[in-house]
């Protein structure tokens, strides 16, 4: 069967030269992008109820610009007003520049790790005697407070914002030849929108193990797999796949 059609469960890429509309030009095909999941950030009060005083730390842990947007909007909620000589520990550069959004740059002690949690472990070794916030969704990777447990660190996890479940239900009668998922996440919010869903001729695309798995527990057959040392790329894997299906 022919692709002619990907729907990919994610928000649309903002930039311009993005693989995936690349791949939509070369292979002559449609990609719709439709985000599973968002992101909804929790009272402040539910804050208070996890018994966070934001008064009492000194450095910030911060894994995602989702993590930025919420620690901020929380603090501006409760009329906390940041200090200057907060640390902040980020994921990647791209959470460190996120922050510009909300503070000098310059003027503050940012501390970046290169891309794994792993990474960035070290920074926050050098500065034990600090006491760190984890602002974070409710789905927590469970590697994170097992590295911060490790590292014998005083620190406290609060739940900021939570992921939902997205409404689908105007995609009940559409079909797609291929549906791309990047988190088991996705997966749930297939079947709790869809829970009749049939795989039929419809190819699974999927990102990671732990979506494979999730896939697979929920009896779907897994057709597209990425990263593997042919495909890093979830682009690279599905022009791969629409290449070798639509030349026949």
């Amino acid at each position: 069967m022919k692709v002619k059609t990907i729907l990919v469960s994610q928000p649309e890429p903002k930039v311009e030269n993005s693989p995936y509309f690349e791949l939509e030009e070369k292979q002559k095909i449609k990609i719709d992008f439709i985000p599973f999941i968002h992101v909804e950030g929790v009272s402040s009060k539910e804050v208070r109820q996890q018994k966070v005083d934001l008064t009492k730390y000194s450095a910030i842990i911060l894994t995602s610009r989702n993590a930025v947007d919420h620690f901020f909007r929380i603090a501006e909620d409760l009329r906390f007003k940041v200090p200057d000589t907060l640390k902040y520990f980020c994921l990647s550069e791209a959470v460190a520049y996120y922050l510009q959004k909300y503070v000098v740059y310059r003027k503050r002690k940012i501390y970046v790790g290169k891309r794994t949690f792993a990474d960035l472990s070290p920074l926050i070794k050098k500065y034990k005697n600090e006491k760190f916030l984890l602002p974070s969704s409710d789905m927590l990777k469970p590697d994170v407070p097992k590295t911060l447990n490790k590292l014998g660190v005083e620190w406290k996890q609060a739940t900021f914002y939570k992921t939902v479940v997205s409404d689908l239900s105007h995609l009940r009668d559409v079909t797609y030849d291929i549906l791309v998922f990047f988190s088991p996440s996705g997966i749930k919010s297939l079947f709790e929108n869809f829970p009749d869903f049939e795989q039929k001729e419809t190819k699974i695309a999927v990102f990671g193990n732990t979506t494979i798995k999730a896939a697979k527990e929920h009896g779907l057959t897994v057709n597209i797999k990425a990263p593997t040392p042919d495909t890093p790329s979830m682009t690279m894997a599905l022009q791969k796949y629409i290449a070798e299906v639509n030349k026949k």
